[in-house]
């Protein structure tokens, strides 16, 4: 939507596994669609991987510039959060805040709102809720990145750390089935 109020073409990679509603979603809205098989981070044809691929292509043909925003490893986002839903939060509840839980797709918002609540008072507890299948409860708590289990969730969970996630100032995990959370 910002791509195109500003007049940019949007090109998002994403894997090919993606509910049709998001797909159809942002084709509606205009961005151009790149749907590539789903693979693990560590494959080179990793969806992240493939976009910063693309986005180096595209800037020896394209004369207006290209940005590969890099979502999940662009701290931009984490120093967002930081700067602005962690201060909401802190000033919203006058600092009477006791524990915040926060899943994570890229990291940011559970990077930034904790880093920016710690500080304000060390004393508050950050936990990842974190769907089965992703492999972050696993190095909260044991220090592992070890996926066990599955789940339907969509843009939730990682199978490495972000360098957004990298920031998180997190006590604790809790591993939650999508029996769970879906109700």
């Amino acid at each position: 939507l910002v791509g195109n109020a500003r007049g940019y073409k949007t090109i998002i990679v994403m894997p090919d596994t993606q509910s049709q509603e998001k797909k159809d979603t942002l084709r509606n809205i205009g961005a151009d669609l790149r749907l590539v098989p789903a693979k693990p981070y560590k494959d080179p044809d990793n969806y992240v991987k493939y976009s910063g691929r693309l986005a180096e292509e595209l800037k020896s043909s394209n004369n207006k510039g290209v940005v590969w925003t890099n979502q999940f490893d662009n701290i931009a986002n984490y120093k967002g959060h930081y700067e602005n839903t962690g201060r909401e939060i802190w000033e919203q509840t006058d600092g009477k805040i006791d524990g915040f839980v926060c899943s994570s797709g890229t990291g940011g918002t559970i990077g930034g709102v904790s880093s920016y609540l710690k500080e304000k008072n060390k004393n508050i507890k950050i936990y990842l809720s974190d769907p089965t299948g992703s492999a972050l409860y696993n190095y909260i708590k044991n220090g592992e990145l070890k996926s066990e289990g599955g789940s339907i969730t969509e843009g939730i969970g990682s199978s490495r750390v972000t360098a957004n996630f990298a920031e998180a100032k997190i006590d604790g995990a809790f591993s939650i089935s999508d029996h769970e959370s879906l109700p």
